[in-house]
């Protein structure tokens, strides 16, 4: 990734900013860290950087003496300190003359996600008269959009994820027809198999969950902490990756299976209602985009949810609608929420991310999990949308 100096500048004229102050400590800026082409491994940084990109003229940027390459790929003259009143020094001579300067900030840490700038940093770059903004807008434009080649990446990658999930589903009924002991985890196992199979990558083995396991939205069978597969059970698939090629983006769906012949009113008609909120949330950025219309995220996660509520399903919901896809799992642009955080970010071309919703019972859950991008014209899911729960008996 190439920061786009001209385009950032752009985007700092229209929204009244004198400058984009890109700042990291040892990683805790994941966001600055993938603009600065900062990958782990290949540089030490054990000591803090700045890039500044002004509204006018040339990119700077700030680093410590014994890591002074570290912001080579970056356009711009770089500055070098070691001691800290070296530091406050060229600090300040980076800030003279800026008033308003968007960094990774978010008020009140409304999107935590977004909110990377430490309070201590915050305040010592107030103490230059500088107005600290949200970089959030710009974060959207320049690091959670897509190319071309990333777009493609992602729908092979979900294609391979469907495949997997089909596999998945006919070994669990190859087993139950069969009647051989298998558990979650044994499962799960052969899953990763596959995934290096289709080559993909992921931060995690998937989630394979039946009974009241499938309840839990984040729970993940271990060799130690595992149930069999059961008759007569919800069985509940979460499965993420994406191509090993550098610059790939994630796919992650869920799927649910019923391990019987004849599926239980009780869990149709929970399925039947997250499927709705998910249709709901498609249909509503669909619209959006189709007739140019801002969209944030927390618009969709509450249109969703306000769905599933009439519904008679309050006490069920554990978590937001949808979240941000990138070469993260839960990427850096907007996420449809409006349940764990209020997320006002719009929804803008380039951008892809889940619609998950769920409802979750002490013996059972249920997740549909679908994948959107969006272009200029139109908002696309780049998967199948499960229509019912799948029998596996």
């Amino acid at each position: 990734m190439s920061i786009n100096v001209t385009a950032v500048q752009q985007m700092l004229h229209t929204y009244g900013l004198d400058g984009w102050l890109l700042y990291d400590f040892q990683g805790s800026n994941p966001i600055a860290t993938r603009l600065a082409e900062l990958k782990p491994g290949a540089h030490m940084t054990t000591r803090r950087w700045y890039y500044l990109i002004p509204a006018e003229g040339q990119p700077q940027g700030l680093v410590h003496a014994i890591e002074r390459c570290n912001l080579d790929a970056l356009p711009g003259e770089k500055k070098l300190y070691s001691g800290r009143e070296q530091l406050d020094t060229e600090l300040s001579s980076l800030l003279t003359g800026l008033k308003r300067v968007a960094m990774e900030y978010s008020p009140s840490c409304e999107i935590p996600y977004l909110s990377r700038v430490d309070a201590g940093t915050a305040e010592a770059i107030r103490t230059y008269g500088i107005e600290i903004v949200s970089s959030e807008n710009l974060v959207q434009q320049f690091e959670a959009t897509w190319t071309t080649t990333q777009l493609a990446s992602h729908q092979a990658a979900s294609k391979a994820l469907y495949r997997i999930k089909d596999r998945t589903f006919d070994a669990v009924r190859k087993t139950l027809k069969d009647k051989l002991p298998v558990s979650e985890y044994d499962i799960q196992q052969m899953m990763l198999g596959w995934f290096d199979e289709e080559g993909l990558v992921s931060d995690s083995a998937p989630v394979v969950a039946c009974g009241e396991n499938s309840g839990n939205p984040h729970y993940l069978p271990t060799a130690t902490q595992t149930k069999p597969i059961e008759p007569n059970s919800v069985l509940l698939l979460d499965l993420w990756g994406k191509n090993r090629t550098l610059g790939s983006v994630f796919a992650d769906i869920t799927w649910v299976g019923y391990t019987g012949q004849q599926v239980p009113e009780v869990y149709i008609r929970a399925f039947d209602v997250i499927a709705k909120g998910r249709d709901t949330a498609i249909s509503l950025v669909q619209d959006s985009v189709k007739n140019n219309r801002e969209l944030c995220g927390w618009e969709v996660d509450r249109a969703t949810r306000d769905m599933m509520i009439k519904a008679g399903y309050i006490d069920h919901i554990l978590h937001r609608t949808g979240h941000s896809l990138g070469e993260t799992v839960h990427g850096n642009g907007v996420h449809l929420d409006d349940y764990e955080t209020h997320d006002s970010r719009r929804i803008v071309a380039g951008t892809g991310f889940t619609i998950e919703p769920g409802l979750y019972f002490k013996d059972f859950g249920v997740r549909t999990e679908i994948n959107m991008f969006c272009s200029e014209n139109e908002a696309t899911v780049t998967g199948p949308k499960q229509s019912e729960i799948v029998t596996l008996s």
